[in-house]
C-alpha cells in the first residue's frame, strides 16, 4: 500500500515554498522532500542547466515523474515547483492530496527573489513573465488547494504557524 504526503506546498515563485515547507518539517517532526531537489539529484544538474541544455519539455517530463514518485511518501511535507501543478497528471493527483496554497503578490516576490537569472521562466522581462504565469496558474493553485495562506509582508514564522493551525484544524 502506497503512502500519501501530509501535505504538499504549492504557490508561485518567490513565495517561499521550500522555506515554508522546511519550517512545516521541523515543526512537525516529519521528513521534507523539494521536487525540484529531487530533479536536480536525479539528473545530476541544475534546473537552470536542465532548461538550458535539455528544454522545458524535458524538465517537465522529470518534474512529472519525481512529484508522483514524492505523492507515494508517507508522511512527509512535500514543496513543490511552481509549475509542477499545472502539469495534467500532477494535477489529477494532487487533487486526491492536503493540499496549502502560498499566496503572494508581486511586489513580496519581487523582494524575495529579485528576479534572478537562476529562474528560467523568468528571466526575461521577469515582472511582467511572473505577472503572466501567475495569471495562468493562479486557477489551478486556488482549485488545489484544501488550505491557503497569504504570505505578502509577513515572515517565515508567521506563516508556518498560520499554516500549521489551518492544518491542526483540518
Amino acid at each position: 500500500m502506497s503512502g500519501a504526503p501530509f501535505v504538499v506546498v504549492i504557490g508561485p515563485p518567490g513565495v517561499g515554498k521550500s522555506t515554508v515547507a522546511r519550517g512545516l518539517a521541523d515543526r512537525l517532526g516529519r521528513p521534507l522532500l523539494d521536487s525540484d531537489t529531487i530533479v536536480e539529484e536525479r539528473e545530476g544538474r541544475s534546473i537552470s542547466d536542465i532548461f538550458v541544455e535539455s528544454g522545458e519539455e524535458h524538465f517537465r517530463a522529470a518534474e512529472q515523474e519525481a512529484v508522483l514518485d514524492a505523492l507515494e511518501q508517507d508522511g512527509v511535507v512535500l514543496a513543490l515547483g511552481g509549475g509542477a501543478p499545472m502539469i495534467p497528471a500532477v494535477t489529477e493527483a494532487l487533487s486526491r492530496h492536503r493540499v496549502l496554497f502560498l499566496d503572494v503578490g508581486i511586489a513580496d516576490a519581487a523582494k524575495r527573489i529579485g528576479f534572478d537569472k537562476s529562474r528560467p521562466l523568468l528571466s526575461v522581462n521577469p515582472r511582467q513573465s511572473w505577472i503572466r504565469t501567475m495569471e495562468t496558474r493562479r486557477p489551478t493553485y486556488e482549485s488545489l488547494a484544501t488550505h491557503r495562506v497569504d504570505t505578502a509582508g509577513r515572515d517565515v514564522d508567521a506563516v508556518v504557524a498560520e499554516a500549521m493551525t489551518l492544518l491542526e484544524d483540518a
